[in-house]
């Protein structure tokens, strides 16, 4: 081997290797939500997360790509391997709108917002952020510092969420008309676990891999860096979600412990590569509290999220990207009003196209399942497969 191909042949490696990673991140989704949900919803829940995978991944591929970044090519490592590595991403946006639908919205819409999604909206934020910035001249252009996606991934699918559930509407029952919430507990904490952990250990790849390069010294140790504050930032969204609940109802909620680790670990995603070893512990802490205080506050709104995707990745994609601005800003390429205006350029857009899309896609074929499909449970009526069929389900 030529010792001028030797970086070009690692970083290739380890673009497919952060794509592997990022890809453990399908099933982490998919068991994090099918624990979530109850029994009766279970297999269409893992059904729309392969089919996201399967037909976001296809979409990006013909046509997302090219709107977002141009042809296909790199200099530093193969151009198969740095497609791979973006593509791992596109399915992660869908999969925090799906999650956050669980329950009353039909498979095969779903699926059809995945095409849109994959093909037109996701990688029109790319463009504007990573990608060729087709805005690059106009005021809009963007100055935004993103590393991994607190705002380009995970606030653009939390806004596509949002939208989803406004025109959707909230699971039948959720908040009686005599007022309050109604509690739908979870069906298997310990798929909540396996799955919330294989997304933890995805996020290494998620973050580190966004370094794009990891074949010299330097390069080696920004990725080590970055990897250690992701995990870091993890961490202390656990601890003090922890903290929270115990002081406040004096028991250890494990579901809410578990989004606040993906709580800090969103929040942290912006920016892993620019702090000490002490910032991340902050972001994270600050990310884990607001993911308690957001799941009240959108309760309060009467916005049924089940998995708690709108607390853990839109209010933290918004605090992780504001947070470069607090704790980075170099008075220059990186400024708390370029990040702000990053967020909000990006969330009325997000949100903007995604309720136009939802709204007449509602019009063509229905979103949400009609109330007896509703209540007989969405295995029987969309997928005809229950995933406990020994199991008597509760209504």
């Amino acid at each position: 081997m030529e010792l001028e191909s030797i970086p070009y042949v690692l970083d290739t490696f380890f673009a497919i290797f952060a794509m592997v990673l990022i890809i453990f991140m399908v099933p982490g989704f998919a068991m994090l939500e099918a624990g979530l949900v109850r029994t009766k919803n279970v297999t269409a829940v893992l059904t729309i997360n392969t089919l996201i995978y399967a037909v976001a991944s296809l979409a990006f591929l013909l046509f997302g790509y090219s709107i977002a970044f141009g042809d296909f090519g790199s200099d530093s490592m193969s151009k198969w391997a740095a497609f791979l590595f973006q593509m791992a991403f596109v399915g992660k946006v869908i999969n925090i709108m799906s999650g956050g639908v669980s329950e009353r919205a039909k498979v095969i819409p779903l699926a059809f917002f995945t095409v849109i999604m994959a093909s037109v909206i996701y990688p029109l934020v790319v463009n504007i952020t990573w990608g060729a910035n087709f805005l690059e001249g106009t005021i809009l252009n963007l100055s935004m510092y993103d590393l991994a996606g607190s705002t380009v991934i995970h606030s653009t699918g939390g806004w596509a969420l949002l939208a989803a559930i406004l025109i959707i509407g909230n699971r039948k029952g959720r908040y009686p008309k005599t007022g309050g919430v109604r509690v739908i507990p979870a069906s298997n904490i310990p798929l909540v676990t396996l799955g919330a952990l294989l997304l933890w250990i995805g996020w290494f790849g998620f973050n580190g891999g966004s370094v794009g390069s990891i074949s010299s010294k330097e390069s080696a140790n920004a990725v080590a860096l970055t990897i250690m504050n992701t995990n870091t930032a993890g961490l202390a969204g656990a601890i003090m979600v922890s903290i929270i609940m115990y002081i406040k109802y004096s028991k250890l909620d494990l579901t809410m412990i578990l989004n606040g680790a993906l709580g800090g670990l969103v929040a942290i995603t912006a920016g892993p590569d620019l702090y000490n070893i002490y910032v991340p512990i902050l972001i994270g802490a600050i990310g884990g509290a607001l993911v308690v205080f957001a799941v009240s506050f959108f309760d309060k709104l009467r916005i049924d999220d089940p998995v708690g995707a709108l607390s853990v990745h839109l209010v933290n994609g918004v605090w992780g990207t504001l947070a470069v601005g607090i704790f980075a800003s170099n008075g220059e390429s990186i400024t708390f009003l370029g990040q702000l205006k990053g967020v909000v350029v990006i969330g009325v857009f997000a949100f903007v196209i995604s309720y136009i899309v939802l709204f007449f896609l509602n019009k063509i074929v229905e979103l949400r399942a009609h109330s007896d499909e509703e209540m007989q449970g969405l295995d029987v009526e969309e997928c005809g497969l229950e995933a406990y069929p020994e199991f008597k389900r509760a209504f």
